[in-house]
């Protein structure tokens, strides 16, 4: 109760700290879970199922200029939610990689999200097992495979949970190359993780912790934001030379419905995708933070006629692609940026830093971050915490109307 009445106390200071009127303001932001008949909603239909980003059709992965350049558009495509496609990057490694082996806690059975259901009949226990429940045991033995020139997928269950894991891919992982002077290196590894919020998790089952990883070189660190890209992000990060990180937003599992490629393509580790072009803002997240950005560009595109957002999604945070923001942002003088994780040492302040030096003489006004409150991850008040497309409605007019 101590910690609940902490939250929201740390949430009515900041509220009031942007002048806002607790009483209402509560009210309009809680409801907007519920209601979309309140402002700046308006009736629009908001969320996933309503996006306009996802591939869901034939002809839209046709037209998807990205694989068309990877030879794939015009092949056969099946309907995969995220969990599924990620599925079908393990076993499509698996198949053509006799070298790789997938493990973690629950995985021979199909993991807790069932995204490695069905691999282990496949491809049989000494390639697809369960691990004792040790995180740091897990990431210990996955670099000491790689090292020894396995392709070595490790799940951890929780992202969560990866902290007790952190000295084995800070410590051991990422500098394995450079301290043997290139003579070994734990590049085969890659670290899969569920992250980001579920709308129940709480604070053991919610959490972000990409920003942790972002500062350590060595690493990649990857978010898709559906399914499409999560089969391209991921093959490519288990073909990287180099250790990744790659954590996959939970709510998305079955939420993200797309026509994926049957065949076997990748998606760069060193590119952003500008998702919807624009001339007058920069918006820019990842992961499932995407389609709050979406919905928050529609109400603006909506309210002020002739603005148009151009909306970026990074993918990869370590190495983010700081070229194409600032191309962006060089265009549309602002810019706007939005994670789950808390705003305190979040990712988007590296990112403004960047920008900042990058774009000076350009910006019409200040960066405006839209993150997770600095608490930990509630539960009955995570609609509160997170970065709605409300929150973000009001950074984008903030940014306009400066």
């Amino acid at each position: 109760m101590l910690q609940l009445r902490s939250a929201t106390c740390l949430y009515r200071s900041y509220w009031r700290s942007q002048g806002s009127i607790i009483t209402n303001r509560t009210k309009k932001l809680y409801s907007t879970t519920a209601d979309n008949s309140i402002e700046p909603i308006r009736g629009l239909e908001t969320g996933v199922s309503a996006s306009k980003l996802l591939l869901r059709s034939v002809s839209s992965v046709r037209n998807n200029l990205e694989l068309k350049a990877q030879n794939v558009a015009e092949g056969e495509t099946c309907k995969m939610n995220m969990c599924q496609a990620i599925n079908d990057a393990l076993r499509l490694v698996l198949t053509t990689d006799n070298t790789c082996v997938v493990f973690g806690e629950d995985v021979a059975f199909g993991g807790v999200f069932r995204c490695s259901v069905g691999l282990a009949d496949e491809f049989g226990s000494e390639r697809i097992f369960n691990t004792p429940l040790t995180e740091q045991g897990i990431a210990g033995f996955a670099i000491g495979m790689a090292s020894m020139g396995h392709t070595a997928v490790a799940e951890i269950q929780f992202a969560d949970y990866i902290y007790p894991a952190f000295d084995q891919l800070v410590n051991e992982a990422s500098k394995f190359r450079y301290r043997s002077g290139n003579e070994f290196n734990a590049g085969g590894l890659t670290i899969r993780a569920p992250s980001s919020a579920v709308g129940h998790g709480g604070h053991y089952h919610s959490q972000s912790p990409e920003s942790f990883f972002a500062h350590v070189p060595g690493l990649k660190v990857v978010i898709p934001r559906s399914a499409v890209q999560a089969k391209g992000l991921l093959l490519s990060a288990i073909r990287d030379p180099n250790p990744v990180v790659f954590f996959e937003p939970k709510i998305l599992y079955r939420s993200t419905v797309e026509q994926v490629p049957v065949d076997d393509y990748t998606l760069p580790l060193t590119s952003a995708e500008i998702v919807k072009p624009g001339k007058d803002i920069t918006v820019v997240g990842y992961g499932s933070q995407i389609y709050a950005l979406e919905n928050a560009i529609q109400m603006i595109e909506r309210d002020m006629p002739g603005i148009s957002c151009e909306l970026i999604d990074l993918r990869t945070i370590l190495p983010y692609d700081a070229e194409t923001v600032e191309k962006s942002v060089n265009r549309t003088g602002r810019l706007v940026i939005a994670h789950e994780a808390p705003k305190i040492q979040g990712f988007a302040a590296e990112l403004a830093a960047e920008i900042q030096e990058r774009c000076f003489l350009r910006l019409e006004c200040p960066i405006e971050r839209v993150c997770g409150l600095s608490i930990p991850h509630p539960l009955v008040y995570e609609h509160f915490y997170m970065p709605c497309a409300v929150r973000v409605y009001e950074a984008i007019k903030r940014s306009l109307t400066y």
